[in-house]
């Protein structure tokens, strides 16, 4: 006899860990799910949800396309040949809405944007003395974004803007440079070549951007909702397992086998900054789930990007940019409660 799929939804968090059986004569709903960079610590969540089973027991076969510096999966999502991805970033989604594409975001699995500028250690006083840097290396596509933003409100000026091409000879090279970072990837990689680094996250400073969003076509989240909310709930368990179950084996396994430059020493010092700076969870996703999100703050940061100069009043519509039906659940909070004494 074929099982039944059964699905328990508790009121708080434990609706995520549902029980569901899928019987062998029922496929399982295939899903490609691209990420915004090549394999690593801060995608482990969702690896993880592979390697434990989680997205199976949801009903979901989860084929995780690893991005990087060429990759661009928009089109792809476009074309139908994937169904999720993560976008570039918070800016490059506004992009998409300015320009009508039919995309909108569902959930954002870190509170925080890990976009940081690096130092090296004791060059300056603190954040607010950065602006007296001669050099700061921001990548371009970073120069109509969060660049704009700092000279708007923190003092920076263009003079100091140098290109980033993502090597980090020039910033070794010039001890008085300021760089950009992510906090959980080129401090911790210099680290380990012995290089100390002051780590300035932006989002200690005003910065409200989230990152590792989840971007779905509106068809899909029209005709196939139950995919999505699948997806985001099974995630979420991932990544309360992840953090704090303690056994990261598999999902380490899988990143390695996709990026070979990663180590379990890189990973658990990543995992050990995700932690300790409360990327993923934090601020709204303490009462309402790891892959909260807010129309209400995506509108603030809306405000402060107009501000900025970095688009016009009336360019994003951010009432089409979000939908909030399938985050801010509370999925994963009993969970999240067995974990953290």
């Amino acid at each position: 006899m074929f099982n039944r799929i059964i699905r328990t939804v508790a009121s708080c968090g434990l609706a995520a860990a549902a029980i569901m059986a899928v019987s062998p004569a029922q496929a399982q709903q295939k899903l490609t799910f691209a990420t915004n960079w090549k394999a690593q610590g801060s995608h482990g969540g969702f690896y993880q949800a592979v390697a434990d089973g989680t997205y199976k027991r949801y009903g979901l076969d989860v084929d995780i396309m690893q991005g990087g510096p060429q990759s661009n999966p928009r089109p792809l999502m476009l074309t139908n040949k994937i169904d999720l991805m993560i976008p570039i970033g918070l800016i490059a989604m506004m992009e998409a809405n300015k320009s009508k594409l039919p995309t909108v975001l569902v959930g954002a699995f870190m509170q925080k944007d890990p976009t940081s500028l690096m130092t090296h250690a004791g060059q300056y006083k603190g954040f607010n003395d950065l602006h007296n840097a001669k050099t700061v290396y921001v990548a371009k596509a970073s120069q109509f974004s969060f660049w704009r933003w700092l000279t708007a409100n923190h003092g920076f000026t263009d003079e100091q803007y140098k290109q980033y091409n993502y090597a980090m000879a020039p910033f070794l090279a010039d001890k008085r440079a300021v760089q950009q970072a992510y906090a959980t990837a080129e401090p911790l990689y210099l680290a380990k070549d012995g290089v100390k680094t002051d780590v300035y996250l932006l989002a200690d400073h005003g910065w409200q951007a989230y990152a590792n969003l989840i971007e779905a076509r509106r068809e899909t989240v029209e005709k196939n909702p139950a995919l999505i909310q699948k997806f985001m709930d099974a995630s979420a368990i991932g990544w309360y397992n992840y953090l704090y179950g303690g056994d990261r084996k598999g999902a380490y396994a899988l990143i390695k086998k996709d990026n070979p430059e990663m180590t379990d020493a890189k990973l658990d010092e990543e995992v050990a900054k995700l932690l300790e700076v409360g990327m993923i969870d934090s601020g709204d996703a303490l009462t309402k789930g790891i892959g909260a999100i807010s129309r209400a703050r995506l509108a603030q940061f809306n405000d402060s990007m107009v501000k900025a100069g970095v688009f016009k009043a009336g360019d994003v519509d951010v009432n089409t940019l979000v939908t909030e039906q399938f985050a801010n659940k509370g999925v994963g909070l009993d969970l999240r409660k067995k974990f953290v004494k």
